[in-house]
Formats: C-alpha cells, sequence, structure tokens
C-alpha cells in the first residue's frame, strides 16, 4: 500500500497495528538480509544464510545468538566509519552522514567534533551511523533529535515521508499558508577524519531538502529564514524567532520547539527582548545585538515598519508585565492553535512555568516519542494532558525488544558503588514487542536499518495498554541517572517527584523554582545529596528551611530511608544559586558544541566544571532536619 496523505498514513498504521507481531518479525528479517554479510553480524552469524530462513526461526535465531549491545560495544565500528573504512561494518549501504547524540552523562556533555584524537578532553561521543539510501526515506522529529531511515517492501510498507500529522489536525485544524513560530537551532557541522558530515541530528534536519520539503508539502511554513535557524548564536537567533514571529502574529498557527525547556528558556529571554523588539517593529529595523551578517541580511529582507503592530505588541506586553507575564503566548498569537513539544520525562519540571505562559485555554500538545536512534512512537490523542500521555508504539520502524525491569530493595549490608551511576533494577530476559505486559516496567532494546543491533537504548518504560497489537508505553525515565551514596537508588524520577514536593511552599511566597540539579556528596563522610535550585522570586529563609526538611522526607527509597535514620547518610543539602546560573550552565554546554535545540539540563552531575560552577554562584545554604 502506498500511503499519499496522511489520512492514508492512518490507514497504513491501523494496519500495522493489528499485525504487531508479524510486521516486527518481518522487519527483523529486512533489516538483517539488507545487512547480511556486515562485519558485527558475520561476527555472530558466520556462513549462516538469513535469506533462506523465515521470519519466525530467524527472529528466534537472531535473539539467540546476537548479544544485547552498548555504545561501547559498537564504538570501535563506529569509530573505524569516522576514520574513512568503507567496508561494510555495520550497514551494506554506504554511510556519508554521521549523526552525534549529545550525551549527559553525570553532567559531562560530550561535544561533536572531538573524537579519539581530542580524548584529552572529552571521550569519543555516540554517534549513530545514518546511511543514506537510493531509495525513498523519511525524516521524522523525535524525542531526542531527528532520525533516517530506508523505506522497504513489506506488503504494509510505504514509500513517502511519514508524519502522523492528521492525528493533531483532526483535533486542531490549521489553515494552509500558515506560519510556525519554531525555535530551532542548528550547530556546526564539520568533517571526520575520513571526509564524512558529522553534526547533531537536528542539525542535519533543519539544513536539509526534507526540511523545506516538509512546509511545502503541510503548507505550513516556519517564521524564520535558514541563516536564523543555523547561525550558532541561541541568543541572536531566539531575538530573530521573535521578531519574525511578531512580525507574522496574526499568521502564526502554532508554536514548537523540540523540548519544552527551549520554549520556556526563549520565553523568559522575551522579557527581556521586548522593548527592543518594539522598536523594530515599529521602524523596520534590527537591533543591534545583532551582528551575524547573514542573520541580518535574511531578517532585514523580510520585515517592514509596522507601527499599528508594534504599537499593539508594546501595549499587550505592559499589561502582561503587570501579570507575571501569565498567558502570553494567546496574547500576543491569537490565532495560535497549541504549543506542541516534548513534555514527558525530563521536561517535566518545566511545565508548571510553560503553563503559566499558555494561560488557561491553550492546548498543550506532547510531542511523539523517540530518540537519535530510532522513533519509537506516537500521541494518538493530542489532546490528552502531558502527564497523562502515553506513546503508541509503531511497529515497523525497528525491531523492538522490551527487558523486563524490577526495582531493588537493599538490605544494609548490600555492597553498592556511591557516587551516582549504578543501577536500581534486576532484570529478566528480553521479550518481543508482542509479549509484553500491562503494568510491567521495560528497558527499550532496538535493532535498526542503520546498523544497531539489539542496541539497549537506555530508556525506560511501562506498558499502560495496548491499541490493537502494538503497546502503548509511559515514558518514566533514563536509567542510570541517578543518586546513591551507600545502599540508596533514586532515580530521575525519583528526584523528580521530591523536588516537586519540596518546591510547594514557594507558592505561598509567590515564588517559583526555575531549575535544579543535583550531587551525590562523598568526598566527606558521611556522604550525603546536595541538591541546587534556582528560584525566581524572594524567599524567607525559614521557608527554605521547610523545603529542605520535606525535600530530604520526600526520598522514599528504602534504603535512603533506612541510611539517613542510622545517620550512614547525612542530612541533605540544598544550595540556593544566583538567578542566571543555569543559563551560565547552558552557555557552556552549547559552546562546547551543543544546540538549544538538544539541550537538557543534568539532573544529576559529577562533572567538576558544572559544580564549580554551581558552587561558585551558591548564595544560600540549608540543611535538612528531617531525621532529627
Amino acid at each position: 500500500m502506498e500511503a499519499s496523505s496522511s489520512e492514508d498514513m492512518i490507514i497504513w498504521f491501523e494496519e500495522v497495528a493489528k499485525n504487531a507481531g508479524k510486521v516486527q518479525m518481518e522487519i527483523l528479517k529486512k533489516i538483517l538480509e539488507i545487512n547480511h554479510g556486515v562485519e558485527y553480524l558475520e561476527k555472530w552469524f558466520g556462513d549462516i544464510d538469513v535469506h533462506k530462513m523465515d521470519a519466525e526461526a530467524l527472529q528466534s535465531l537472531y535473539t539467540s545468538m546476537v548479544p544485547l549491545a552498548s555504545h561501547a560495544d559498537l564504538e570501535p565500528y563506529i569509530q573505524r566509519i569516522a576514520d574513512g573504512e568503507t567496508s561494510p561494518l555495520l550497514t551494506k549501504q554506504p554511510i556519508t552522514t554521521l549523526s552525534l547524540r549529545l550525551l549527559f552523562r553525570d553532567g559531562l556533555h560530550i561535544a561533536p567534533g572531538q573524537l579519539k584524537e581530542d580524548k584529552s578532553m572529552f571521550p569519543s561521543p555516540p554517534i549513530a551511523p545514518r546511511p543514506l539510501y537510493k531509495c525513498s526515506s523519511w525524516l521524522q522529529h523525535t524525542d531526542q533529535g531527528i532520525f533516517l531511515c530506508p523505506s522497504f517492501s513489506l506488503d504494509l510498507s510505504f514509500s513517502d515521508e511519514f508524519e502522523f500529522d492528521e492525528y493533531i489536525l483532526r483535533v486542531y485544524p490549521t489553515k494552509e499558508g500558515g506560519k510556525i513560530l519554531e525555535f530551532i537551532y542548528g550547530s556546526k557541522q564539520f568533517k571526520t577524519k575520513g571526509g564524512l558530515s558529522a553534526g547533531t541530528a537536528t542539525t542535519h534536519y533543519f539544513a536539509s531538502q526534507e526540511f523545506k520539503l516538509k512546509q511545502q508539502q503541510t503548507k505550513s511554513f516556519t517564521c524564520s529564514p535558514e541563516q536564523v535557524i543555523t547561525s550558532g548564536d541561541y541568543k541572536q537567533s531566539t531575538y530573530c524567532h521573535f521578531l519574525l514571529g511578531l512580525f507574522y502574529s496574526p499568521d502564526v498557527e502554532f508554536i514548537t520547539s523540540t523540548f519544552a525547556y527551549c520554549i520556556v528558556q526563549a520565553l523568559t529571554l522575551f522579557e527581556e527582548y521586548w522593548i527592543d523588539l518594539c522598536n523594530d517593529l515599529s521602524q523596520g529595523t534590527l537591533s543591534p545585538r545583532i551582528t551575524l551578517p547573514g542573520i541580518r541580511r535574511s531578517v532585514l529582507d523580510l520585515i517592514k515598519p509596522n507601527t499599528h503592530l508594534a504599537t499593539w505588541v508594546r501595549a499587550k506586553c505592559e499589561e502582561l508585565e503587570g501579570s507575571d507575564w501569565y498567558g502570553l503566548i494567546p496574547k500576543l498569537w491569537p490565532n495560535c492553535k497549541y504549543v506542541y513539544s516534548i513534555m514527558t520525562g525530563s521536561m517535566q519540571p518545566y511545565m508548571e512555568k510553560l503553563k503559566h505562559y499558555a494561560g488557561d485555554h491553550l492546548p498543550l500538545v506532547s510531542a511523539d516519542y523517540g530518540s537519535t536512534e530510532s522513533w519509537i512512537g506516537v500521541n494518538m490523542d493530542p489532546s490528552c494532558a502531558p502527564q497523562n500521555v502515553t506513546f503508541t508504539v509503531v511497529p515497523a520502524f525497528s525491531y523492538f525488544e522490551f527487558i523486563p525491569l524490577h526495582r531493588q530493595h537493599h538490605k544494609p549490608c548490600d555492597a553498592v558503588v556511591a557516587g551516582g551511576g549504578g543501577d536500581d533494577y534486576l532484570e529478566d530476559d528480553p521479550v518481543p514487542l508482542s509479549k509484553v505486559k500491562i503494568g510491567q516496567q521495560y528497558e527499550i532494546v532496538l535493532t535498526t536499518f542503520t546498523g544497531l543491533y539489539r542496541y539497549r537504548l537506555g530508556d525506560v518504560v511501562e506498558v499502560s495498554g495496548f491499541y490493537k497489537g502494538t503497546p502503548k508505553l509511559n515514558f518514566l525515565c533514563r536509567r542510570k541517572l541517578i543518586l546513591t551514596v551507600n545502599i540508596d537508588k533514586n532515580t530521575e524520577q525519583d528526584l523528580q517527584l521530591a523536588v516537586q514536593k519540596g518546591s510547594q511552599p514557594l507558592i505561598k511566597s509567590r515564588a517559583e523554582l526555575v531549575d535544579f540539579t543535583s550531587h551525590a556528596n562523598i568526598v566527606n563522610q558521611p556522604g550525603h545529596y546536595v541538591v541546587y535550585w534556582e528560584i525566581k522570586g524572594v524567599v524567607n529563609e525559614d521557608v527554605l528551611d521547610q523545603c529542605c526538611k520535606e525535600m530530604d522526607a520526600a526520598f522514599v527509597d528504602h534504603g535512603y530511608v533506612v541510611s539517613r535514620k542510622t545517620n550512614s547518610i547525612g542530612p541533605l543539602e540544598l544550595c540556593i544559586v544566583e538567578r542566571g546560573t543555569f543559563k551560565k550552565i547552558m552557555e557552556y554546554f552549547i559552546g562546547n558544541g551543543a544546540t538549544m535545540s538538544q539541550f537538557k539540563t543534568p539532573r544529576c552531575t559529577t562533572n567538576q566544571v558544572l559544580l564549580k560552577i554551581l558552587n561558585l554562584y551558591t548564595i544560600k545554604r540549608f540543611r535538612s532536619t528531617a531525621y532529627q
């Protein structure tokens, strides 16, 4: 079946969802046939001819012979590709582009361009191979970037750009020729030693023909030209995004960015920029703060003086200032139908602020779920509140396996490595997509067309139900992003819940938590948790003492509670940092090669540079009295 419209793709998806188990076996067979004979697979398959096997037998053979893999297992092959080796290592198709996955392991950013030759600063980065196929292909926004994969010749296949816009359009229809205010950012691409182009996945996408083609096909056009998107200076890009977004204000149909954090960060900057923006709108000029010639030319070619619009925006902004910018988005973009972004997982702490900017009635739509390695699931119910969203797995894009996970309960004698980076799960053997159970937590394992074989993604999900034969997932957290000092094990989700509860007393003070991170301090004994907060507003020290105490008590992990009661873990320390500290952290990462479109504040860090910044700008410290 060939899909020629969004409606056709919905029909296609209904079919693959109904036959998910069969489709998965056929997808795996097609992946292994396409890449038969590559060095990595030959190590396990030897001279077995996968073309002569039926799909079910091949699935059983594959999962019994090929081991689970992490990036460390694939890194030597990826490095050889980056260095210019052209023999089929991971894929049969020639690889001409490498997509960087930005990592924030323990707060350490691994920057583009720093491969093994530059190991003195950073370890070599995970690079997901991205073959460019002569056959039809498609690009799709995902949870942590964009991926490119080949189309395939199953009975249920299609060859066109694959989108599930129809689900959103059914609920929030937009007009043809409308504008999209997109807070999107590219970074510099570079050449590897072997001459391959490398860069972040979003950078590849925003510079691609597919990005332009998508706008033409959907008849919805981004406000900003390519020069603004790819400038490499997020402040100058953000200013111009706003100027053009206001210039086209009546035509803006929705507002989007990769992550909710990016939208919140941009709107925070708007509070500083609005006076200059009004002046530029009135005069058809561009502020001196914009210094890059390419940006200046591209923006000045588009805008014209509009005194009436500038006066209207100025009046709205003066009104908004008095209400702490509540409802900023619908006030300035009255025809905006919704805000679209990734709003789950580590984006949850920014949702209250985003709701504040969106006001009472503007819908917040959670984007689909995926990763740089593969797209995973679609949000079939755009009207669902972000905190309740589920993602329906698309069984035709990769071969999915799921490792059942069970939380451990530690005894005081259990040996645990202190300082973070451990794990708190017991594992069962991986199961195929068709065998997952409702209510069970899993880690996702991927086998992709682009050369990843039984690759552990590191995402922890819970199965909430099924749509026909394919599971619906709740994203919970990243695995191994945890605090641990002794026998305690607290995940990113545990930390977020504790911070959420601990920050409740701020509401009475009309203050808000801007951002946070944490660190397991094991230098001084007993070790203890250190949590860094940036706060907007004035808060009495008694209130912050209460916040510290309630946050400490909110960690309910059995190992932590026992250790606190026996004083083998010391009182939690709450550090209040100066306003703008987390912006400095973001600028540090961006200065080392990250893009705004892919930046996420690390929730737990051992990075000494980050800790130096945090401690340098700490202005108040509090210690918990929860267990006294």
